[in-house]
């Protein structure tokens, strides 16, 4: 079977060079790796074009003006041939074993005749003190992504999945991944697990990271979900709503906010949630 694998960059050179080999170097060798360089200024495009001269597998589209993050994959999944399509970000890298581990899997739990949607594996998170494997769920369901990310920032699954669930929202200024994956598993059912540390995921301190955006970015990512999704029931669009104030983005809700929310309707857990917000009472941070 044959794995598409697309990377967005935008002048990380020497981290994607790191993200390229890690490709490469995968014990499972029938995939193409779609490379799109988002308008880099700092040697990008030579390595590419270097590497693209010397290895046919490797795919290399060059952006005369930067398009955003998810243009590019939806750029790179449209160019895609393969079975199935996952993703890398340029800053991160693959565990040799990733790719044949996750068609393993997926042909394992085929055979089950169970339906799900996707893949997706475990972290291991580097760049901040000691490096640790995250702790996702065995399944996730639309419904549960609406109380947070369950996932991360990849998935594994049929090119035709990603077609199907309508690509990224190019619009979108934060919550990218968040949006594309509750719209894959509405069209094709829950995210299953392959419990295995197979990313390394650079969590180090970056300006251009969605953690770091501004209120005004997460609150127009949460309206523009929340009118995608505004037949869903009150308890999910709250627990959305929510997700503003995660600790990961360190925001505090204000009076407004609050008149918001509690105008959505009435879920006990998701009062409760926002009444120990309002205390300042938060969970420990988790990927």
């Amino acid at each position: 079977m044959k794995v598409s694998v697309y990377l967005p960059t935008r002048n990380r050179l020497e981290l994607l060079q790191r993200a390229v080999r890690s490709v490469l170097e995968q014990s499972h060798q029938d995939f193409e790796l779609i490379v799109v360089n988002d308008a880099s200024t700092d040697g990008t495009r030579a390595y590419l074009d270097a590497l693209a001269a010397a290895d046919a597998r490797v795919i290399v589209v060059h952006n005369e003006t930067p398009g955003g993050a998810p243009a590019a994959r939806n750029k790179a999944i449209l160019r895609s041939t393969g079975d199935f399509v996952t993703g890398l970000d340029d800053d991160d890298y693959f565990h040799p074993e990733r790719l044949k581990s996750l068609l393993a899997y997926w042909d394992l739990l085929g055979r089950t005749g169970e339906r799900f949607s996707c893949l997706y594996t475990q972290d291991v998170v580097i760049g901040r003190g000691p490096a640790f494997t995250t702790r996702r769920a065995g399944s996730v369901s639309v419904e549960q992504m609406f109380t947070a990310n369950l996932i991360g920032n990849q998935i594994f699954a049929p090119r035709q999945t990603y077609i199907d669930a309508g690509l990224f929202d190019e619009e979108m200024p934060a919550w990218q991944d968040l949006d594309f994956y509750v719209r894959v598993l509405m069209t094709h059912g829950p995210g299953r697990l392959l419990d295995a540390g197979l990313y390394y995921f650079l969590d180090a301190p970056r300006p251009d990271r969605i953690t770091k955006a501004s209120r005004e970015k997460i609150m127009a990512a949460y309206l523009r979900m929340s009118a995608k999704y505004a037949d869903q029931p009150p308890a999910l669009r709250q627990r959305l709503f929510l997700q503003m104030f995660s600790r990961v983005y360190g925001l505090r809700p204000r009076l407004r906010d609050v008149a918001h929310f509690f105008s959505l309707g009435f879920d006990p857990m998701s009062w409760l949630k926002m009444v120990a917000l309002l205390l300042g009472v938060r969970r420990p941070m988790g990927r």
